[in-house]
């Protein structure tokens, strides 16, 4: 098949797939896997992509995660953290023991255990958010405390998955030196971001590092309002794809790299109307951020993106035998991560959130989608370094898929109840 023949039928397929979404109210990301699963089987897409696909497929994994770092603001973000923090960590602690559990009973290897655990931590937050929204929850105290604990979750996993896949794909036995030595590759990468967004970025910089030539004069709004911010969408996906090169250059996925870029430049770099500020003759405004984010968001969510989740889902040819040993296992996970995910991050919410129970219980429910992040754990284990096994990376597969529908269910389900207690609290 011609590669561009290959990309007309999965932007065809995506298509689709927006419209079925729209219909059932469920994320897109479940239908284009879906359709890449369907047309796969049935003998339209190939299973095994060409070099063209597998790039573009690869370049729509750094658009997706740059775009989910770029939506977060760092300052609500971190000032959530202290109400939210109990529920990020026992949150992710559950799903991701529970996960390996589950997964070393039956392939009994640590390197396929710890990929399953990886992929089952990281929470949806983008599937819950839609599923609020559409039952007007979407402001609520829950949605706040959910998105934060999400934003966490997903760093914690970026993390894990900095240190742990390095690891897994040297093929040597996990010792201690070789632990050690992954997390001090990690910290120096995420010290070096952090630098980056703390002191290279801002334009107005205090203290010693004001004195720093060049550091102390240029910093991101430069690159920003070059030619008056025509060009502030190539400028931060230059930023996106240099991080994510220098994440490479550490040993770990570049998706890793434009999640952190995309967290570290903030809305208030688009905005000059002070002119305190101003560069020159050189002026932009928020209209540019909003500009820049919808252009990111198209290509992430609608150009570039969905290609990586049609692709991955062409991956899952099920034959009969391998669906029947395979459904126990999906079974199997599915209901541990949905009783531990629901149970730890409810009681988390409650003892440590100081959240009713009503209140709790929907921030477990909240938490049980696994989408963007799932996926690329599944993609670089299974289809990149071939770390999982067939068998494991359709139970990842099922599972994700059960527990991302069961999602707005319990939250439909549960409403009535919480608006109840809501209204005898109030």
């Amino acid at each position: 098949m011609h590669p561009l023949t290959h990309l007309a039928i999965i932007w065809a397929a995506v298509f689709v797939a927006v419209i079925a979404a729209k219909k059932t109210r469920l994320t897109p990301v479940l239908f284009f896997l879906f359709m890449g699963f369907a047309l796969a089987n049935i003998g339209i897409l190939p299973s095994q992509s060409d070099q063209f696909i597998r790039e573009f497929a690869e370049l729509g994994i750094i658009f997706i995660m740059f775009a989910l770092g770029f939506e977060e603001s760092t300052t609500n973000f971190i000032g959530s953290i202290k109400k939210s923090w109990g529920i990020a960590l026992f949150g992710a602690i559950g799903p991701f023991v529970i996960a390996y559990v589950i997964a070393d009973y039956i392939w009994g290897d640590l390197n396929i255990s710890l990929m399953c655990a990886l992929a089952m931590t990281a929470t949806a937050v983008s599937l819950t958010m839609v599923s609020l929204r559409s039952e007007g929850l979407q402001n609520s105290a829950v949605a706040t405390r959910i998105m934060t604990s999400a934003v966490i979750d997903d760093i914690g996993s970026l993390v894990a998955v900095a240190i742990v896949v390095p690891l897994a794909v040297s093929g040597d036995q996990v010792s201690m030196a070789g632990v050690l030595t992954a997390g001090v590759r990690a910290a120096l990468f995420f010290v070096i971001v952090t630098i980056i967004g703390g002191w290279i970025f801002p334009h107005r910089l205090t203290g010693l590092i004001s004195r720093v030539p060049f550091i102390n004069r240029y910093g991101m709004v430069h690159l920003l309002t070059f030619d008056s911010g025509r060009h502030a969408t190539i400028s931060i996906l230059l930023v996106a794809l240099l991080v994510g090169l220098m994440a490479s250059f550490f040993g770990f996925h570049p998706a890793v790299g434009a999640y952190m870029a995309g967290l570290i430049i903030k809305e208030e770099y688009f905005d000059f109307d002070d002119n305190s500020i101003l560069i020159g003759q050189t002026r932009i405004t928020s209209k540019v951020y909003a500009e820049t984010k919808s252009i990111v968001d198209t290509a992430a969510f609608s150009l570039v993106g969905p290609v990586f989740f049609v692709d991955l889902g062409a991956k899952i040819v099920l034959g009969t035998e391998m669906l029947f040993v395979v459904l126990p296992y999906a079974a199997a996970m599915t209901v541990g991560v949905f009783v531990v995910q629901v149970a730890t991050a409810s009681l988390a919410a409650r003892y440590t959130g100081a959240m009713s129970w009503a209140q709790s219980l929907m921030i477990g429910f909240g938490m049980l989608g696994r989408a963007e992040l799932a996926f690329v754990v599944m993609d670089i284990a299974f289809v990149q370094n071939s770390i999982l096994p067939a068998e494991a990376f359709f139970t990842l597969m099922i599972a994700a898929f059960f527990l991302n529908i069961a999602v707005p269910i319990t939250i439909r389900w549960w409403r009535p109840y919480y608006n109840a207690a809501e209204t005898l609290g109030g």
